[in-house]
């Protein structure tokens, strides 16, 4: 009987271990992404960032930043159980390290940097350097976006979703990707750039968009056009709809100048 109780006692005892083990692993996680989080709300406004303001607080940065290298949002959900590691826990945490890695980037040389190509070199780009260090490995920000995020996930609404640091790239979220929300966030990213007539407009029946779309045509399925439509609204929804079979795109500018506050 009394082996009986110690045994209860035991079993008991190890459900409540385990389950604060759960719960901290979670909570650990919440913890990183409220650090992130904390500093998008601060210094994200617009679209537009205040490097001098994650300069101030780079430590936390930082911070955020050996939470991903050690993966320890993955690493947290897998001790519970791999099956919670979804598609989109997966997406969400590599379009935030994507993002967080790029501010870092540009801390390495602000004030003095005016734009993320100004960091690279002759013979090598900024997105080439390895710099990004997660999962026990240092890879570049284009290893990250053409080796994981573009195949891995075939998702066009990525693109919308990366922030490179230039005026005319898609605005940085001022709050981080979620797995739970982040079929949302990419509708609402995707949604908010192709309506911004600053960077995409049609005129008669010649469609100006971002170069984006010339360089990766083929995430859109060689149809830009179609791409466009799915979240057009108001007068280039219905330009296009009426125009559809005879829409001549032609590809605006980039301004790689940074997208400083």
């Amino acid at each position: 009987m009394r082996y009986r109780r110690y045994l209860l006692f035991v079993t008991v005892l190890s459900c409540f271990f385990i389950t604060g083990l759960v719960t901290g692993s979670k909570a650990a996680q919440e913890m990183d992404n409220r650090i992130y989080a904390g500093l998008l709300g601060k210094y994200v406004r617009n679209g537009l960032v205040d490097y001098q303001g994650f300069k101030n607080e780079e430590a936390k940065l930082d911070q955020y930043l050996k939470a991903l290298e050690e993966d320890q949002y993955l690493k947290a959900l897998e001790e519970i159980d791999t099956k919670e590691l979804s598609r989109d826990e997966q997406f969400a945490f590599y379009i935030n390290a994507y993002n967080a890695w790029t501010i870092k980037l540009i801390l390495t040389g602000y004030p003095g940097v005016k734009s993320i190509k100004d960091l690279g070199s002759f013979f090598s780009s900024p997105w080439k350097k390895k710099i990004c260090r997660i999962d026990g490995e240092v890879i570049s920000l284009d290893q990250i976006e053409h080796g994981i995020l573009r195949p891995r996930f075939k998702d066009p609404r990525v693109h919308f979703a990366i922030n490179c640091a230039a005026r005319s790239c898609p605005p940085l979220r001022s709050d981080p990707y979620e797995g739970a929300i982040l079929d949302q966030q990419l509708n609402e990213m995707a949604s908010a750039f192709i309506n911004d007539p600053s960077r995409n407009r049609l005129e008669r029946n010649t469609l100006y968009v971002s170069k984006i779309f010339d360089w990766f045509e083929e995430d859109f399925d060689g149809d830009v056009v179609g791409f466009i439509l799915k979240y057009a609204k108001g007068g280039l929804k219905k330009g296009l709809e009426i125009n559809k079979g005879d829409v001549v795109i032609k590809y605006l500018d980039y301004d790689w100048s940074l997208n400083a506050k």
